[in-house]
């Protein structure tokens, strides 16, 4: 449905421009438009590239794996119908992890490996589990320390100092992932109280 919402604004777009006489504009936009595409995409690259690197790094030197020791207690609680080493809940721990270090594009690989797991667990249902609604709900708000994506675009805008967004992400997803998992357990125990 969304491809045919974009296909029938550019048709409309360009439309409007050949009424308009405009026609100069548009592809003058799609083309400066294109050439920022590959620009800020090289960027994205290069600091996903360095921080995959140092999430390989923290991996190898056990980081990783202390980190998801330190959280395994919190994440059960919150996925009491897991069974305690279903591999569900190893792809929850290492997705949440890529998240808090702002690599949601390692982060969305292992989300939809954990989707898949909790979906077996679920016997095969379309309709979403008690632990696929909480994991969504904790994926979306998730903690992020380092948000690489939006250092490196503000980097690619020269920005004078990149980092600063920093702090104020910290902050902000710290409320919006308590904020999510207050909701979701609301939720979770008002389906239960109903089923």
């Amino acid at each position: 449905m969304v491809n045919y919402i974009w296909a029938a604004l550019a048709i409309i777009g360009i439309v409007f421009a050949a009424i308009n006489g405009t026609m100069d504009e548009v592809n003058k936009a799609i083309f400066s438009g294109a050439k920022e595409a590959v620009t800020i995409c090289i960027g994205l690259i290069s600091v996903l590239v360095f921080w995959l690197g140092m999430m390989k790094i923290a991996e190898q030197a056990g980081l990783l794996r202390k980190l998801t020791n330190l959280f395994r207690p919190f994440v059960a609680r919150l996925f009491p119908e897991i069974p305690k080493n279903h591999p569900a809940m190893g792809y929850i721990l290492s997705n949440m992890m890529a998240n808090i270090f702002g690599l949601g594009n390692a982060a969305t690989p292992l989300g939809i490996k954990a989707m898949e797991e909790l979906k077996r667990l679920n016997g095969g249902k379309n309709t979403a589990s008690n632990s696929m609604i909480t994991f969504l709900a904790l994926n979306t708000s998730s903690i992020t320390l380092i948000p690489t994506t939006v250092i490196a675009i503000r980097m690619n805008y020269h920005s004078a100092s990149p980092t600063d967004i920093v702090g104020p992400t910290i902050i902000a997803t710290i409320f919006s992932c308590i904020s999510g998992i207050l909701i979701d357990r609301y939720f979770y125990h008002k389906r239960m109280r109903k089923g």
